[in-house]
Formats: C-alpha cells, sequence, structure tokens
C-alpha cells in the first residue's frame, strides 16, 4: 500500500514515468505523505543545474530561465495551471459559485495569461540572482517545504468542493498519518533550511509562512475552502514568494 501510494503521488503530480496501477481509493492513502518528495526531485535537479551551470559558465538569464523550466518540466505544468484558473476566477470578482465555475472552465482569459507572463518573469529574473550552490540547496527545500504545506492544507483546510482533483486524494488519505509525516518533513525542511544559511533560510520561510497564511484567508474568504485549483495557486504563489525573500534577504545582508 505504501509503493502504491508513491506512485500514486507521482503519476498524479509529476511526469516521471510510473508503473501502471488501479486508480483505487486505498492505493491514494498515503499518497500526499510522499507529495514533498516530487519537490526533492525538482530541487535535486535544480542543484544538478547549478553545478552544470558553474562548470560551463552559463550566464545569468539562461541559468534563470532553465531554472524556471525545471519544475514545469517535472510536474507538468499542473500546478501552474491551477494558477491560471484562479487568476481568472479572482479577476472576474464573480459570486462564490460562478467564480468557482470560471475555475473549472478549461479554457485560458486574458487575466490568466497576463499573471501566468508576469510570474514567469519575475521566476526567472529571481533565480537569475542565484549564483551559489548554497543558496540553491536553501532554495531546493522550498520545493519540499511548499508541499509539505499544500498537503498539510488538504487534509485539514475545509474543502470548497464535495469533488475534484483535490478531494480524491483528501478524502481517502489516512489524516492522522498524514498529518504527522507531514509535520515532520515540515520541521526536517526548516532545520535544514536554517542550518545551510540562517539569512537566506529565515526568508524562505517567511515567505512560504507567508503564502500559507494568505493561502487560507483568501480560500476561505472568496471560496469558502480550499480546491485543486486554489491549492496549485498556493503551490506557485508560495514557491516564488520563498525565492524572492530569499534572494532579497541575502541583498540586504551584503548591503549592510
Amino acid at each position: 500500500m505504501i509503493i502504491k501510494s508513491l506512485i500514486s503521488a507521482f503519476s498524479m503530480y509529476s511526469r516521471i514515468p510510473m508503473p501502471q496501477m488501479e486508480w483505487k481509493e486505498e492505493n491514494r492513502r498515503y499518497a500526499l505523505c510522499f507529495f514533498p518528495f516530487i519537490g526533492a526531485v525538482i530541487g535535486g535537479i535544480l542543484l544538478l543545474w547549478r553545478t552544470i551551470a558553474d562548470r560551463l559558465g552559463v550566464g545569468d538569464m539562461i541559468f534563470g530561465a532553465v531554472c524556471t523550466v525545471i519544475p514545469i518540466a517535472v510536474t507538468g505544468g499542473i500546478h501552474l495551471d491551477g494558477f491560471c484558473d484562479v487568476c481568472d476566477a479572482k479577476a472576474s470578482y464573480a459570486p462564490k459559485d460562478k467564480a468557482l465555475e470560471i475555475m473549472s472552465d478549461s479554457h485560458i482569459g486574458a487575466f490568466a495569461a497576463i499573471s501566468l507572463g508576469v510570474y514567469l518573469l519575475l521566476e526567472t529574473a529571481f533565480f537569475a540572482e542565484v549564483r551559489d550552490l548554497r543558496t540553491m540547496l536553501v532554495i531546493a527545500f522550498v520545493f519540499v517545504m511548499s508541499r509539505a504545506l499544500s498537503g498539510f492544507a488538504a487534509v485539514t483546510f475545509k474543502c470548497a468542493k464535495k469533488e475534484g482533483a483535490l478531494q480524491s486524494f483528501a478524502r481517502p488519505a489516512h489524516r492522522n498519518v498524514t498529518i504527522a509525516v507531514l509535520i515532520i518533513i515540515l520541521i526536517l525542511s526548516f532545520g535544514a533550511i536554517i542550518f545551510i544559511s540562517p539569512v537566506a533560510g529565515a526568508g524562505g520561510i517567511i515567505g512560504g509562512l507567508g503564502a500559507f497564511a494568505y493561502y487560507r484567508s483568501f480560500s476561505y474568504k472568496r471560496f469558502g475552502g480550499i480546491t485543486g485549483d486554489l491549492a496549485g495557486y498556493f503551490l506557485q504563489i508560495c514557491e516564488l514568494a520563498s525565492l524572492i525573500c530569499i534572494v532579497i534577504s541575502e541583498k540586504i545582508v551584503l548591503a549592510l
């Protein structure tokens, strides 16, 4: 059951080839426990790319652009899809039911396209400012942290809909085990981030927890709970906020 839960998590939230498996609730009981492992894969690839870029003398903008592409390549853009859906719904200022309907629409609107462009530009620009392996190691753990926070929210926050992709993982989850495992992963991630670099680590954690608080407040106020699209929206906002805070915190210290 553990292996099947791992396969379920990677099959749903990544494009990493996995064995074929029957889509049953019992096979997803511990899937959210393995969600942060996908972040670990992304972080590992980012570290490898930083090493390769240093050896080859790759320019900052090319480095930043590839860093932006890596998470999309690993996940298949599933979380960016949710980000775009939420941006369209958010910009509509429609009532809750209509906003949820907009999020379910597979078409991308103008506001989503604009938001996506701004997001990718910002992420590329701030990745381009990351020039050492230690800072990249902090960022690698951010991808683990963001998914641990997302999984924790999935089993503890109120859902806005009775059905959907999020519910298909949250409903069959062994709640107590999932919460315990994700809290342990969070504590280990926080500890590792601070140990690697107290300044950059503090910035990354503040950015991530700030995004988490905003996620809950915004989702409850606007939609009455969370959905799969909102979970994807949070993941993208969390990772960008943490990246920005890491870069800015290091620059502030260097300027003092």
